[in-house]
Order: structure tokens, then C-alpha cells, then sequence
């Protein structure tokens, strides 16, 4: 089935009321002017039809009532020869209309309402943008099937090497082995900043050992009281001790600092 056959044709807009007239030929490269028709009595009116089958628009001038056409005029690009817009107004323009047998004619058109104007204006602007995409999506299709394709596959014999952390292996050879623990568990470096080291105890200090006084032993054949033994203990370490003989000595200077 050819591509022509499976095309369908959609339409794109559809006003009620349009007039046609005859309009003399142009003098002037200057455009046509609607101020040069006779506007009052046009020469036909009718409907008019917007359509579209593939990249092409169709204007169809149409009866109101049966539907018959009277006119069409195939449009292969807009703006352009098929359809123009006269200089001095935006409710006419002038369209070029074909029969089978290839003969063409121009011949204006005019609306009463600015706004179906504007919405013929609008169906042709949109379906000729519309075309415009298709055509360079499908350029750049071509382009991509046309450009050649970059072969990324490994050619026979040839290795790369992958680095991972500070394992190196090359591909189509033996990794190396881990390093493993007791017991067949592999070990694996600890992670960085993973151990914090405790606290170490400061040593205790001279000045505290200095200080520290241990009494002598006391003999068991001494009759010292427990009176002396306390004088021993306050005084200082580095004191030279005078040993007393007996008890009535240290309750003498009892006394002595009595009186």
C-alpha cells in the first residue's frame, strides 16, 4: 500500500461565513489592497473548510447547505504564493485556487468577523510549524542512521585494568590473593580514624611521694608510750630523730613547757 493511501486528512477550522471576490490583477509588487474589490457585493459566499492530508493544507470553499465545493486552493507553504494577506486589511486575503486539470486562478476572500480571521490565520501558521518539526526529527534520524556507529567492544587479545583502592587486577588474569587471619577469616585494614587511643593515667607525682611519711616500726621492747609515738609522727621527714632513753624524759618537757 502506497504512503499517499495511508494518509487521512483532518481538519483544522471551520467558519460558517466567508465572501468571495474577483479582484483585478496587481500593477505593483506592493501587495494586493481590499480597498480595490467590491466589498459591498461579493461574488460568492459560502463555508469555508481548513484541512490537511500529510505536510499539505487544503482551503475548501464549500455551499452552506449541501456541502458541495465550489473551490480549493493547495497550500504547500505559508506564508507564501497560496495564501497572502492584503496591505490594508486582516479580515481578507487572497488565495490561489486549483481545478483538476492544473489551472489556477487568484481570487480574494474576506470575513465579517476579525476573529475567524484570525483563527484561519492561526490553523495554517500551526500546522506549517507542525511540519517544519517533522521534517528536521526526520532529518536528524537520517543523519544517525547514515553516521557510523563507534565499535566499543574489546578487540581480540586486548585486556584493561581496573583499580580498586590498592587492589590492582587485570582483566583476563588472576587476582591476588588476600591476606588471610587465623582461623581462614580474610582481614581487612581498619578504617581511617576508626580507633581512638584511651587515655593514658598520669603517673603519680614526686611531690606526693615526697611527702609521704612512713613511721617507723616501734619495738616491742620499748616503753615508749603512745604519747611519743604520736610526737615521732608530726615531725618531719627529713628531721634527725634523738631517741629518749625513757618515759620521764618526754613527760619532762611536758612539764618544762608547762610551768
Amino acid at each position: 500500500m502506497a504512503a499517499a493511501e495511508l494518509e487521512y486528512e483532518s481538519v483544522l477550522c471551520v467558519k460558517p461565513d466567508v465572501n468571495v471576490y474577483r479582484i483585478p490583477p496587481r500593477t505593483s509588487n506592493r501587495g494586493y489592497r481590499a480597498s480595490d474589490w467590491k466589498l459591498d457585493h461579493p461574488d460568492w459566499t459560502g463555508r469555508l473548510r481548513v484541512t490537511s492530508k500529510g505536510k499539505t493544507a487544503y482551503v475548501k470553499l464549500e455551499d452552506k447547505v449541501s456541502g458541495e465545493l465550489f473551490a480549493q486552493a493547495p497550500i504547500d507553504q505559508y506564508p507564501g504564493i497560496a495564501v497572502e494577506t492584503v496591505t490594508d486589511s486582516s479580515r481578507y486575503f487572497v488565495i490561489r485556487i486549483q481545478d483538476g486539470t492544473g489551472r489556477s486562478a487568484f481570487i480574494g476572500i474576506g470575513f465579517t468577523d476579525r476573529g475567524d480571521a484570525f483563527d484561519f490565520n492561526v490553523s495554517l501558521q500551526d500546522h506549517f510549524k507542525w511540519v517544519k518539526q517533522e521534517t528536521e526529527i526526520s532529518k536528524e534520524t537520517l543523519d544517525a542512521d547514515t553516521r557510523p556507529k563507534l565499535d566499543l567492544g574489546f578487540k581480540e587479545g586486548q585486556t584493561i585494568k581496573l583499580s580498586i583502592g590498592n587492589m590492582t587486577t587485570k582483566k583476563g588474569g588472576a587476582a591476588k590473593p588476600r591476606v588471610s587471619g587465623s582461623g581462614g577469616l580474610s582481614l581487612l585494614p581498619p578504617p581511617p580514624g576508626g580507633k581512638t587511643a584511651a587515655p593514658s593515667v598520669p603517673p603519680a607525682s614526686s611531690t606526693s611521694i615526697a611527702n609521704h611519711v612512713t613511721p617507723p616500726p616501734v619495738p616491742k621492747s620499748s616503753n615508749v608510750s603512745s604519747a611519743g609515738i604520736l610526737l615521732d609522727l608530726d615531725a618531719p621527714a627529713y628531721a634527725s630523730k634523738t631517741p629518749t632513753s625513757t618515759a620521764t624524759d618526754v613527760w619532762g618537757d611536758f612539764n618544762t613547757a608547762s610551768r
